[in-house]
């Protein structure tokens, strides 16, 4: 079996190919038998849904507690439970679990069932002299090559194999992350030329289809149908 990761597209690598019998993987998902490239060429990896041509989109960590604490750990790996989070994380739930949200949006559905982070904004901060890793900001998914707060509404992150999540909102940056390091919320939420606020603190989603995931999972993105929503907070 070969998985076929990268930039270049499944039909031009097909065009190349000049027979053989290996199983193809392409993201992650059968879509044939392959086909080997002429002789003398390098094996091409390939890994492209037309969203995603410059870098491959992983989780870099998982990160889960079963306590209310600001921080998550980073763990071997996490289980997605179908409509209700990760298992065994004090966020998971059919409803509302976040204690600052308990009192007015109690009963409420739970639209923050998994938080996801973008390394990238790690890397920045670090630029400015604040040093996280990741669950640090209590995010349970770290990941890496993907564009999560400039992404729709209703946008379908599909994490290794199996699990499947629905992006819902921003996460609302609040008091706890200056408890957690002084001066840090102004990095992660402001306003911009317009004095719309910009929150920059990562994601939240819902659970559509269960399963594992660990860091080097594969992120594959299926945006919703047209007209776009932008992301709000939820």
């Amino acid at each position: 079996m070969v998985e076929i990761r990268g930039p270049q597209l499944v039909d031009d690598f097909s065009k190349r190919g000049v027979g053989g019998e290996e199983e193809i993987l392409f993201c992650g998902e059968r879509i044939g038998h392959s086909r080997k490239l002429a002789a003398g060429t390098d094996p091409v990896e390939v890994c492209d849904d037309r969203r995603m041509r410059d870098s491959e989109a992983v989780v870099t960590s998982v990160n889960r507690d079963d306590a209310h604490r600001f921080t998550k750990p980073p763990r071997d790996h996490i289980t997605l439970l179908e409509g209700l989070g990760v298992e065994g994380d004090s966020h998971a739930g059919l409803t509302v679990q976040h204690r600052s949200r308990l009192e007015k949006h109690g009963g409420d559905p739970n639209l923050r069932q998994v938080h996801l982070i973008a390394e990238e904004l790690f890397d920045e901060l670090a630029a400015k002299g604040y040093t996280l890793t990741p669950g640090d900001l209590g995010e349970n998914v770290t990941t890496r090559g993907v564009d999560l707060l400039g992404l729709p509404r209703g946008t379908r992150l599909r994490l290794g194999s199996d699990a499947v999540i629905e992006l819902t909102g921003l996460r609302n940056p609040c008091l706890q992350i200056d408890r957690f390091r002084t001066g840090l919320l102004k990095e992660v939420v402001g306003r911009d030329e317009g004095g719309n606020i910009v929150r920059r603190a990562g994601v939240m989603s819902i659970v559509l289809a269960g399963g594992r995931v660990a860091a080097t999972d594969v992120i594959r993105v299926e945006l919703p149908a047209e007209p776009h929503i932008p992301l709000d907070y939820v």
